[in-house]
């Protein structure tokens, strides 16, 4: 009897063992799947959380405004609350990273206030551009930072046919128009864009710049072809001694020493001519020149490296600014409404510098731009005038350029 009760004590105390153990085992899976679950939340909350400036919006009540006519630093954050000694010490912690006086009319600036009673002032953001902008923290001490918005830039592929013009083409293909900028600087030493014709088509692979979903603007071309009449020109982006540059497929520099033309977009008026009928002065008289009409306050660039000999009133020229480029070439541009800002006699100026603007001063029956080209004093055509190329690629770079030409080559087959 006392080996039965001793082994039915022991039965019990197996059985109560083996509950515990299983229900321990229980347990333990239990947590493991709550702990899994709990993981899962808070993952699935740090998804959520949606912050713009580095600050978690669902904290705020965002204020979106733009600087106005006539508004200060001061007077922005004197509406938002902040005390008149805080924005003194803003504006002593905002020195040697940002000038609070270079707030500028149309300007985007946020206010980011705590969801309380008291809707205090936590953050205020001021956009400088569409990537950067000053962030100053009013919590406990105050902290001015200056920050870069996260850019994505991938990599798309345009093409077109032009039937009118090359903006409007791209318009209605719903490509940037801004492209159109960057081929007539692209090109601006191969292809007249002034005479562009129907039929004349375009391929482009370029970037395109986001900040998260929403779209920039355009980052660098890095491959276009450009069919032209009966011919193609091809541009490739190739780094060399550090500096980018477009090349065609044999490998030399599409920059020349002269631009094609002054004025980005226009039309010609009256081409360069031994006798041609003066439209004020009603007689037959040379025009040693090339008219380009354009809406008065186009600017007018200089075709090339250059030291002003002169800027002023010339008779029926109106304003007028003379350039020497070299020992052979020089320039003259006339009838300019106006002058670039600080330009003098003596100034020495890089290809492309707005140099004027397009005006009908002197003798003009409406805005355009009088253009001429001297060779050793003498004037020639700028339509027809050649220009030498500029340095190619070096023949130890050939192998990596042509690899890259045929990689953006494939890009155009797809």
């Amino acid at each position: 009897m006392k080996i039965t009760t001793t082994y039915l004590k022991l039965a019990i105390l197996i059985f109560t063992s083996i509950l515990i153990v299983s229900a321990c085992n229980n347990n333990s899976q239990s947590l493991i799947k709550d702990n899994t679950k709990a993981d899962s939340v808070k993952n699935e909350i740090k998804k959520q959380v949606k912050k713009e400036f580095g600050i978690e919006i669902e904290k705020y009540n965002i204020n979106k405004s733009k600087v106005k006519s006539g508004e200060t630093f001061s007077i922005i954050l004197s509406g938002e609350g902040v005390r008149y000694e805080d924005i003194l010490k803003a504006v002593k912690a905002s020195n040697n990273i940002f000038d609070v006086r270079n707030l500028r009319q149309g300007k985007r600036y946020y206010s980011f206030h705590k969801k309380d009673s008291a809707k205090t002032l936590d953050y205020f953001v001021y956009q400088q551009s569409k990537i950067d902008y000053i962030k100053f923290n009013f919590i406990d001490s105050i902290i001015v930072t200056k920050h870069q918005l996260n850019i994505r830039i991938d990599t798309a592929i345009a093409e077109g046919v032009i039937n009118t013009s090359l903006w409007i083409s791209m318009k209605k293909a719903g490509i940037d128009p801004m492209l159109a900028m960057e081929l007539s600087d692209i090109y601006a030493w191969t292809i007249d864009f002034y005479g562009l014709q129907k039929g004349d088509s375009y391929k482009i692979i370029y970037e395109r710049q986001f900040i998260d979903t929403n779209y920039i603007g355009l980052g660098k071309v890095l491959a276009c072809q450009f069919k032209h009449g009966n011919h193609n020109f091809p541009a490739y982006l190739f780094t060399q001694d550090s500096l980018e540059d477009y090349f065609d497929k044999e490998g030399g520099s599409l920059r020349r020493a002269f631009l094609k033309a002054p004025l980005r977009f226009s039309r010609i008026s009256s081409r360069f001519s031994n006798s041609r009928l003066h439209p004020v002065l009603k007689i037959r008289r040379p025009h040693h020149g090339v008219d380009y009409a354009a809406p008065t306050g186009t600017p007018v660039h200089t075709i090339g490296d250059g030291i002003i000999t002169f800027k002023g009133r010339k008779g029926g020229y109106g304003n007028r600014v003379e350039i020497k480029h070299n020992g052979t070439y020089s320039t003259g541009y006339a009838h300019l409404s106006r002058f670039a800002k600080g330009l003098k006699k003596g100034d020495f100026v890089k290809q492309g510098t707005v140099i004027g603007y397009v005006g009908m001063t002197g003798v003009a029956t409406g805005p355009h731009l009088d253009f001429r080209v001297y060779k050793n004093g003498t004037p020639i055509n700028p339509l027809t005038m050649k220009s030498p190329p500029a340095i190619p690629i070096y023949k130890e770079n050939l192998d990596n350029y042509r690899a890259k030409m045929d990689y953006y080559n494939s890009l155009f087959k797809k």
